[in-house]
């Protein structure tokens, strides 16, 4: 096998956005074809008043993914997803591109670089953190660097059907021919992001900026959104830090979400501590998270600060088992109290 296929076969599934370990299906006269795939699932009570225990069909996923040496530097790479844990069948992934010594590039769908922001050790109850909404699209041009002391990307979505006309290439219709909007579609979203790493200390920075998208009103507890189509504007800085057995991370964002047509502006920041001890097998953590929004049209901040616990056993290194465990408290923006239970949950991860 070529060197440079051998450089380039991790950043491939990083530029596909997989986090699962992955199984080499083929690899020969110049061509790497890996498959991965994760299951989870959780039994869990969430933060919310009056919540219960239910399962949870947390992820389920299956990726492919070809890097194919067409010179001495350069590699094609493509690749392809499934998501199955909301019962449908879904394509989250189908892209194309180069990789080489100057990094990755690719086209199609696939996930912005802001799906990878935040460093939380939480496996669900982080409460309210940062929060870019949409990170996900059809027309997707990423490029991504490492050379494993400075890396960066940056990617670029924009929902175009091809014509020249105002309609969102992904604008469904309902039976009556009004248009049906989905969360987190998007007209244009430009992000990026600028690392460095240098001995145990790893931080970066995320930027990023959104026109129309398409939030669902209510969808936080602090119903934040009056209006559909918001334009969104943030950053997000984090640091990582390890020293021996511990780590430590730590994160402060803010966001700005503004009605696209209207005079509805909401501030957000948010900050995020965490550290974790790993001891053989097992890893415990713990996590305090702090959000608090401004609103425009209210007189009152809104607020939330989140503490969770949870500890995590290595069945084996692609076998995982945990516990999760969190308190909140915080008030609306109209000032009450805002009403919480102790949430809970227990969940196992198979993956390959």
């Amino acid at each position: 096998m070529k060197k440079t296929i051998l450089a380039m076969a991790v950043p491939a599934l990083l530029a596909a956005g997989s986090a699962s370990a992955s199984i080499n299906l083929y690899d020969a006269e110049g061509v790497k074809v890996d498959v991965s795939g994760a299951t989870e699932v959780q039994y869990i009570s969430g933060l919310a008043g009056n919540s219960e225990g239910a399962w949870k069909l947390d992820d389920g996923d299956i990726a492919v993914n070809t890097t194919i040496a067409i010179s001495d530097k350069v590699n094609a790479l493509g690749g392809f997803a499934y998501e199955f844990e909301g019962g449908d069948v879904t394509n989250d992934e189908l892209f194309v591109g180069f990789g080489g010594d100057f990094g990755t590039v690719t086209f199609g769908r696939q996930y912005l670089i802001a799906d990878d922001a935040g460093n939380g050790k939480d496996y669900e109850f982080g409460g309210q953190s940062i929060d870019f909404v949409a990170a996900q699209g059809d027309q997707v041009a990423k490029y991504v660097y490492d050379n494993g002391t400075f890396y960066a990307g940056i990617s670029a979505l924009l929902e175009s059907n091809g014509e020249d006309n105002d309609v969102d290439a992904q604008t469904t219709y309902n039976d009556d021919g009004s248009i049906k909007k989905n969360r987190g579609k998007a007209d244009q979203i430009i992000d990026g992001r600028i690392g460095y790493r240098v001995g145990d200390l790893d931080a970066r920075i995320y930027a990023y900026n959104g026109k129309n998208i398409d939030v669902a009103k209510g969808a936080d507890y602090l119903n934040t959104f009056d209006a559909q189509d918001v334009d969104i504007n943030g950053f997000n800085l984090e640091a990582d830090y390890v020293m021996d057995a511990f780590s430590f991370a730590a994160s402060y964002g803010q966001v700005e979400y503004k009605d696209s047509v209207g005079p509805t502006e909401v501030n957000v920041d948010t900050i995020g501590l965490a550290a974790d001890y790993t001891m053989g097998k097992n890893v415990f953590a713990i996590g305090y998270n702090r959000y608090e929004a401004d609103k425009n049209t209210q007189s009152n901040k809104a607020d939330q600060d989140t503490l969770y616990v949870n500890a995590t056993h290595s069945f084996h290194s692609n076998v995982i088992g945990y516990v999760e465990l969190a308190v909140a408290d915080g008030e609306d923006f109209g000032g009450k109290d805002a009403d919480f239970d102790t949430a809970y949950l227990a969940g196992m991860e198979v993956k390959f």
